[in-house]
């Protein structure tokens, strides 16, 4: 297992668990903005053959890089390209990526013509009014965007605390969240790309805030915990969404 975080793990169990329901063994998935590759290998160790692809050359060269799965390969393409590829699949993996689309609407609309009538699209997206987008995220944001001492004193702080600027999931270079999902919007935008969410979940609450992640990075037993609050808390309390869209077909 390559994430470590308890969130990350419920992400992903949800993944293979949709799939699983939804899919007969051997099926072909395809993982789009799939980064380092960490979830397209997972699925891969599965049982399933996955199709992981990126528009970031180092996410993917470092995907194949860590890949041993024969099942599962990866590949730099774009959303024109995969359109060009006139292939279809019967799931469609979307994991944190919408989020830092200035149009996420384009890529459903391409993800749409990539899915087969009966088949789904998993889509997971932090929560845009969740604890962390709100306290931690936006601020930063904000802070880069004035690019001051007050900033140049973040970095050096994030920089003695370890922080890299990439993730377990993606070495991708700009990682910036430029969308702010809440449950009502991720609803209109399914709708207004023709397709249709039929299930909704929930990830964490609190464990990702800073000072509590600081503590809670170090105690699996308190990630988890933090996830079952969540469980029990209103969608806009949660740290993020996990979902899944089947086309409208009218």
């Amino acid at each position: 297992m390559e994430f470590k975080r308890h969130s990350d793990i419920k992400r992903l169990q949800f993944i293979l668990d949709t799939l699983k329901n939804n899919l007969p063994p051997q099926s072909v998935v395809l993982d789009v903005g799939c980064g380092n590759g960490v979830i397209s290998r997972s699925l891969g160790e599965a049982g399933y053959n996955v199709y992981g692809i990126d528009v970031s050359e180092k996410a993917i060269e470092r995907a194949k890089e860590l890949n041993t799965f024969p099942n599962v390969r990866f590949a730099v393409v774009s959303a024109e390209q995969l359109i060009a590829e006139e292939k279809k699949y019967d799931a469609i993996i979307c994991s944190e990526v919408l989020e830092h689309l200035n149009k996420p609407g384009d890529l459903l609309n391409t993800l749409s013509q990539s899915l087969t009538n009966t088949g789904v699209l998993i889509v997971t997206v932090p929560n845009g009014m969740g604890p962390r987008e709100l306290f931690v995220t936006k601020p930063v944001i904000w802070l880069q965007k004035k690019d001051n001492l007050l900033w140049r004193s973040v970095l050096k702080v994030k920089k003695l605390l370890g922080y890299q600027g990439t993730t377990v999931q993606s070495n991708a270079s700009d990682l910036t969240h430029i969308q702010f999902f809440t449950r009502r919007s991720l609803h209109s935008l399914a709708t207004s790309n023709n397709f249709k969410i039929i299930q909704f979940g929930k990830t964490n609450f609190i464990e990702d805030v800073f000072p509590f992640s600081l503590l809670s990075k170090r105690f699996i037993l308190l990630q988890k915990m933090d996830c079952a609050i969540a469980e029990i808390l209103p969608a806009n309390c949660t740290g993020g969404f996990v979902t899944v869209w089947k086309k409208n077909i009218s």
